[in-house]
């Protein structure tokens, strides 16, 4: 398929055939464990068929579909390894490309969007796209200054199919649910619904992206391409070589893995600190890996690259101390002021009642790469947290059916959630709480954060005095 499939009628048709699928491999399980064979072996296969028809047709229909599979594809290390590992090729296709649309479309909206003559803006441009997304794909190009370009191009209608997509998926979204256990998946589509008007225009997309550009400029860890040309439609962003984060995943060392995690880390929670956005759509291919001088032989040769800003989060005063402050009591086994702070925050409404030191045991599994000094990410301990949550007859269950997420935390944890989700797909051994401690407000009590900004005021002129003796 080469182009998006616009009519309604005819992604509706797509979308609606999933179930149908679904109902036919459940008669075709039922047959079979009457032929003798385990449910869980049946299970399983039925899992990894649906999986598998679920996203070929997903990144044939690009739109809000192929987002929504974007979106899950970042939980894949909750499923069972023996259902994981057979799809697993087809969910990092999925991240990276999909089918291009035609040249002759192409053409048609950059004349539309920069001019008959927009030929003229560039000293090369590839008609072969090097990327596809959800919404767009992006084209490698020479800007008429000589600079490498990244050029993405909106997909024409793209946005009555993502409308249309998520309308369709949120139908059966119960019938999602088995593929990732313990996750609802609802409030996914319904929050990535409410984030498309954000997404399709560049111009908000521009903003967040010159924002961070500007802040991380002198950064040596990482690298965001700065906005070199907008307009409705189109986006023109300096290129940016690396080694994509899926292909990290799939065959990196393990100190590309540690350090492509420690980053991811660095990003995700000092990003909202320097810039006031929380970059909201983090799946392995929206980062790249980008090698590096390293005088110093520290080993640390590699910069994290982040692309697309199509999606953020606007948090001006930074993430909400409250998270800090209620993870460190939790550390700290304050059961009582941790639930105290969930009910102001609405995490526990009025009308519930629910017994401290439960909420401290529900908490403390999900928190244990906070509590020491370095922790591995690996895909058995993300299945196990599923397990726990998802399973109906665990305590774990039946407490988190009565918690509740308020609005203004749904992207703040779906966001976390997916980093976590791809820091395991990378097995990396990351210094979590060094990076909370950086940039979490809250997570350290008032006494330790004096103390340590203290100790970088006295290196700082430590540093000045070296300098100043060594001029001397």
């Amino acid at each position: 398929m080469s182009d998006l499939p616009r009519k309604a009628v005819t992604r509706t048709a797509k979308l609606a055939a999933l179930p149908l699928g679904f109902a036919g491999r459940a008669t075709w399980g039922l047959g079979k464990r009457i032929g003798g064979r385990s449910a869980e072996i049946v299970g399983r296969e039925l899992q990894q068929r649906t999986a598998e028809q679920l996203f070929k047709v997903l990144g044939e229909l690009k739109g809000g579909a192929m987002k929504f599979g974007q979106a899950l594809s970042v939980f894949e290390s909750a499923l069972p390894e023996e259902v994981a590992g057979p799809y697993r090729a087809a969910l990092t296709k999925l991240q990276e490309a999909a089918p291009p649309m035609p040249t002759s479309t192409v053409h048609s909206v950059l004349a539309e969007r920069l001019g008959e003559e927009w030929r003229e803006l560039f000293e090369e441009f590839e008609d072969k796209p090097s990327a596809a997304a959800s919404i767009g794909q992006v084209h490698r190009a020479v800007w008429h200054d000589g600079r490498e370009v990244a050029v993405k191009v909106q997909y024409p209608g793209a946005g009555q199919a993502l409308l249309s997509d998520l309308s369709q998926l949120s139908r059966f979204a119960r019938l999602l649910g088995p593929l990732i256990p313990g996750m609802d998946i609802k409030p996914l589509i319904t929050e990535l619904r409410d984030r498309v008007s954000e997404e399709l225009d560049y111009g908000l997309e521009a903003e967040a992206q010159r924002a961070h550009a500007e802040e991380f400029a002198d950064d040596p860890d990482v690298l965001v391409p700065a906005v070199v040309h907008q307009s409705d439609q189109v986006l023109v962003t300096e290129w940016m070589d690396g080694v994509p984060l899926s292909e990290v995943i799939a065959d990196g060392t393990d100190e590309q893995r540690d350090r492509a995690g420690q980053l991811l880390a660095r990003f995700l929670f000092s990003g909202p600190a320097r810039t006031g956005l929380l970059h909201a759509d983090p799946h392995p291919g929206n980062f790249r890996l980008l090698p590096k001088d390293d005088p110093d032989g520290t080993g640390e040769e590699w910069r994290l690259g982040v692309l697309d800003f199509g999606t953020v989060d606007r948090l001006p005063e930074g993430l909400p101390p409250t998270i800090g402050t209620s993870l460190r009591m939790t550390l700290d086994g304050e059961a009582e002021a941790v639930y105290q702070q969930l009910c102001q925050e609405g995490f526990v409404k009025e009308n519930i009642d629910l017994d401290p030191d439960a909420v401290l045991d529900y908490l403390l599994p999900i928190i244990e790469p906070a509590q020491v000094e370095e922790f591995t990410f690996t895909r058995s301990w993300m299945r196990n947290q599923a397990a726990r949550i998802g399973d109906p007859r665990s305590p774990a269950y039946q407490l988190a059916k009565r918690l509740n997420l308020p609005p203004s935390y749904l992207l703040i944890h779906r966001v976390t959630l997916s980093t976590i989700g791809v820091l395991c797909q990378l097995g990396a051994t990351v210094r979590l709480r060094e990076e909370l401690e950086a940039w979490m407000p809250g997570f350290m009590a008032a006494e330790e954060a004096e103390i340590a900004e203290f100790g970088e005021h006295l290196t700082e002129e430590a540093a000045e005095d070296t300098v100043g003796e060594s001029t001397a």
